[in-house]
């Protein structure tokens, strides 16, 4: 039985993935954002939970704190909170909202976890989308996209930071026993992109757009791969996976240089030590 702590597991590919993995005997972590939803998933599975909500790092650096008291063991991180929105908006603590709910928020959790983390041998997971492919213009000199804006762009560079930094973590932890791995769940049929207008608001949410998307319980099914599998054996580390398979993304996710540049940026930016 392992320890599985998922953020944005009140809803969506977390939830089905938390049913999944209860279902095979794992003692299952939730955190989310909202009270309703969490306490609710959280009810029907009889998991503990925690609320966090990424849009503010100090809720991020108080759910740290929470997981550090109350677990002795997480086998799994698997940084799955996200989110994609139609307008440029700057978040309390300064920073453009898609950056830092898909990638600082989850690169501040994971840093203030590490010491639990290497002692777990832990497997860090992050739900990363094939739009880091299709749609990233990535410039680390400008990642709060305060120069050009679009909702696809910001999200398609949060995606491909995600991968970025899961490169960076295995190169710089996998050595203490860490193993890192990021993850396309597919185009999910869930309440995602619902801070959006326009097209985007259409491909995730009306009926026709939403019979060729994948169902909830197929992108969960692609997170349990990964969290229920074995690194080494039934995944590889730093790698980037489409349909449980490693797959090639954006020529730059193998960039080492933008990925130690990005992590260095991304620790000054969350002010860690």
């Amino acid at each position: 039985m392992r320890t599985i702590v998922i953020t944005g597991a009140s809803d969506g590919i977390g939830a089905a993935a938390s049913r999944q993995l209860v279902a095979r005997g794992h003692r299952v972590v939730l955190v989310g954002r909202s009270p309703k939803k969490t306490r609710a998933v959280a009810a029907e599975l009889g998991t503990p939970y925690h609320l966090a909500d990424f849009s503010d790092l100090a809720q991020v650096r108080r759910l740290a704190g929470e997981l550090l008291d109350a677990y002795s063991r997480i086998d799994v991180l698997a940084n799955n909170a996200g989110g994609v929105f139609g307008k440029r908006q700057l978040t309390g603590d300064g920073f453009e909202q898609t950056f830092q709910v898909n990638h600082l928020g989850p690169f501040l959790l994971t840093n203030l976890l590490r010491e639990r983390l290497v002692e777990s041998e832990a497997s860090v997971i992050q739900t990363a989308s094939a739009a880091a492919r299709l749609f990233s213009r990535f410039d680390v000199t400008d990642l709060d996209a305060a120069r050009r804006y679009s909702g696809w762009r910001a999200y398609g560079n949060a995606k491909l930071a995600n991968i970025l930094f899961t490169r960076e973590l295995q190169r710089r932890w996998g050595s203490d026993g860490v193993s890192a791995v990021a993850f396309h769940p597919g185009v999910v049929a869930t309440n995602f992109a619902g801070n959006t207008g326009g097209a985007l608001r259409w491909m995730y949410h009306s009926p026709l757009a939403r019979r060729l998307l994948t169902t909830t319980d197929e992108g969960g099914k692609r997170l349990v791969f990964l969290a229920d599998g074995t690194p080494r054996g039934d995944w590889l580390p730093g790698a980037y996976y489409e349909n449980d398979r490693v797959t090639k993304t954006h020529r730059l996710a193998t960039d080492p240089r933008l990925a130690q540049e990005l992590w260095e940026r991304s620790a000054e930016m969350v002010q860690l030590g």
